[in-house]
């Protein structure tokens, strides 16, 4: 919203949510969220063309056109539990624009949502319309954290679905006419609305492949000392595969790769196509195998146990240049080494305290739901500490791990770290970006995802 009140100075944009402290933060200097660049944008068109407000409804009333972005977590209990997506919050905001509004509307799907949604919107809107017309559309976003306003700015194709009716064109255009204010009109594809719906899920999907391809190439580099990051190289110079997104690591996070791919999966079952759902359904069983192998190699490594060993953790949040730590393969592994009985220190440059506890407190999706509506005052846990300073953190540590590719870490002062830690003294790098020979002069006995394995660790089988 911040890039299209920017892009379009004669569009009037509100941001609403029914969070007081939330659209606060966003009134505030402290904005809610860190992303490289949004700063600058809000702060000069806010008061201007952009506005956050928690009068949702005097909003959407005076709305053309309403996105919705609620939250659609996975479901936890009831039909579909674990892999089904829960729409109640995006129901309840259908009644909602159904019940305010007194002109016609373009509703614009924005959040990720299983294919058919829209049906499902669409009648709602339907049978409370009051001989209002609404017109749905879906609108996914492929913008990433981390690089969200450069995406959109150049993003490589802006996706719009609408009904194959004439009202469905208009609506269609009339979307389409906003986001060309920047874009260029071949990168704006209109398509019918299931197919921009689930062109989401596969993306995700395609993506979240990729990776477990590679990780899944990585377990085998190890058993046969081959280098995961030649491999991947050597694979990515096919102009038809490409180099991108065959980093191999200790596994994906983010909001999105999970739960999309178990929506997908949910949708092949109920669809009766079993063998796909199996098939998409690796992809995740591979990226949790990859977090469990890192624990395991972690505890082998030393002497099969953790208990009471202070174990460093630089990164929490599941990639760089975000502060965004939902599913964050670190909350498995930090679970993983706390089920050993470790002591956890962890340094984030982004993520704070609070949000640390909270995420190793919580159930398995219950981020994905309002923070209101979320367990209040985590019990803290008691053997994870957070430090400030990656130094303090690894200060005494047996161990360090690496689990988010943050910059700063590959340029940190090892041979400090070195000295100040027990001996012996390990480093696995979770995200193969530090240098290995150069940590291995110094001492360190080092762990890296894919790559052929130092003699020690050759010693110590990992039990899988």
């Amino acid at each position: 919203m911040a890039v299209i009140a920017l892009k379009c100075p004669h569009i009037e944009v509100a941001v609403v949510d029914i969070s007081v402290p939330r659209i606060n933060a966003w009134n505030s200097d402290q904005l809610p969220i860190y992303e490289p660049g949004l700063e600058d944008i809000v702060k000069q068109c806010r008061g201007k063309n952009l506005f956050f407000s928690t009068d949702v409804e005097k909003h959407v009333r005076e709305a053309d056109i309403v996105f919705v972005s609620v939250n659609t977590p996975t479901k936890t209990t009831g039909l579909g539990a674990g892999k089904a997506a829960d729409l109640t919050y995006w129901e309840s905001a259908a009644r909602m624009i159904a019940d305010v509004s007194a002109s016609d509307k373009i509703v614009v799907e924005k959040s990720t949502v299983p294919v058919k949604t829209a049906e499902a919107i669409e009648k709602i809107l339907m049978h409370n319309s009051k001989g209002i017309k609404f017109q749905i559309l879906s609108n996914p976003e492929f913008l990433a954290e981390g690089t969200a306003i450069a995406d959109l700015f150049n993003p490589d194709r802006v996706l719009i679905g609408g009904r194959e009716t004439p009202e469905g064109f208009n609506a269609v255009q009339t979307l389409k006419e906003v986001y060309a204010n920047w874009v260029p009109e071949d990168q704006i594809i209109t398509t019918n609305l299931w197919s921009a719906e689930l062109s989401k899920l596969a993306a995700n999907a395609f993506l979240a492949q990729r990776i477990s391809s590679v990780n899944a190439m990585s377990a085998l580099c190890e058993s046969t000392g081959a280098d995961v990051t030649q491999v991947a190289y050597a694979v990515g110079t096919d102009s038809r595969i490409g180099p991108k997104f065959l980093n191999a690591s200790v596994g994906f996070g983010g909001s999105c790769f999970q739960k999309d791919i178990l929506n997908l999966v949910y949708i092949c079952q109920c669809n009766g196509l079993p063998e796909v759902a199996e098939y998409w359904k690796q992809v995740i069983k591979i990226n949790d195998y990859q977090k469990n192998r890192f624990v395991n190699r972690i505890v082998s490594s030393m002497f099969n146990t953790v208990s009471n060993k202070k174990v460093a953790i630089l990164g929490f949040a599941f990639k760089k240049d975000t502060g965004d730590t939902r599913e964050t393969p670190a909350i498995d592994v930090c679970k993983g080494l706390l089920g050993d009985k470790a002591q956890i220190s962890i340094y984030d440059p982004q993520v704070t305290e609070e949000q640390i506890q909270r995420d190793l407190a919580m159930k398995k999706f219950d981020w994905d739901h309002p923070l209101h509506l979320q367990p209040m005052s985590p019990t803290t846990v008691k053997q994870v500490s957070v430090k400030w300073d990656a130094y303090e953190a690894t200060k005494d540590a047996h161990a360090v791990c690496v689990l988010t590719e943050w910059d700063e870490f590959k340029s940190l002062d090892y041979q400090k770290i070195f000295d100040n830690m027990q001996k012996p003294a390990f480093i696995f790098d979770g995200r193969n970006v530090l240098n290995v020979d150069k940590l291995r002069e110094i001492g360190f006995i080092v762990y890296s995802i894919g790559k052929p394995l130092d003699a020690w660790l050759k010693d110590m089988p990992a039990f899988v």
